[in-house]
């Protein structure tokens, strides 16, 4: 039996790379369990959330400075908020297709999108879930918040024209996409009576 076999054992130390890993996979776990823990808290999640905006608005009031952080954070939500709002299959796309196949011979395709002359319920499928939402917007905010303690940050820039472009920006894509649930027939939220099943 040689030497290298004797280390290589059930009873042998682990190396510092399986232990970092090892370490590396717990943290993980627990991060993860963590998370699990607070998915069905939906009110209190975005109550935090708005917690760390709030200070994070604070500390960009208070200290005079990190605009540029604060414009390139709202962009990113501004970003999520779209998604969140958007069907995750697009309709517009799915017109062309359906167009597209009619010209071809095919038949009629349903949308994938519910509407009142359906009899069949097709809830509202969004391209960004809820809790993709809430977890990429906390942890920009926490990121962003953290950019503030960093000098290499703070670009000295005129920040009302920031603010002014970025309410032109949110006004026009806000507009596009009212029209396109206008167009489309569809409504984002759970707006209405909710059928409960098993209750007479």
């Amino acid at each position: 039996m040689s030497s290298s076999d004797a280390f290589s054992g059930p009873g042998a130390d682990p190396s510092p790379g399986q232990n970092i890993f090892a370490q590396f996979s717990k943290i993980q776990r627990q991060y993860q369990q963590t998370l699990d823990r607070w998915t069905p808290h939906v009110f209190q999640r975005w109550l935090s959330t708005g917690g760390l905006l709030t200070i994070f608005f604070l500390r960009i009031l208070l200290a005079q400075g990190w605009y540029i952080v604060c414009y390139a954070h709202a962009i990113y939500l501004l970003n999520l908020l779209l998604a969140f709002l958007q069907p995750k299959f697009d309709p517009s796309l799915q017109d062309d297709l359906m167009a597209d196949e009619i010209e071809e011979g095919g038949e009629d395709a349903t949308s994938p999108l519910p509407s009142q002359r359906d009899d069949e319920f097709r809830p509202f499928v969004r391209r960004l879930p809820e809790w993709q939402f809430w977890l990429s917007s906390t942890r920009a905010t926490i990121i962003a918040l953290f950019c503030t303690f960093s000098e290499i940050f703070d670009v000295p820039v005129y920040w009302p024209i920031l603010v002014i472009y970025f309410f032109v920006l949110f006004a026009l894509t806000m507009r596009r996409q009212i029209q396109h649930m206008i167009k489309y027939k569809y409504i984002p939220f759970d707006i209405g009576r909710k059928a409960r099943y098993g209750t007479k």
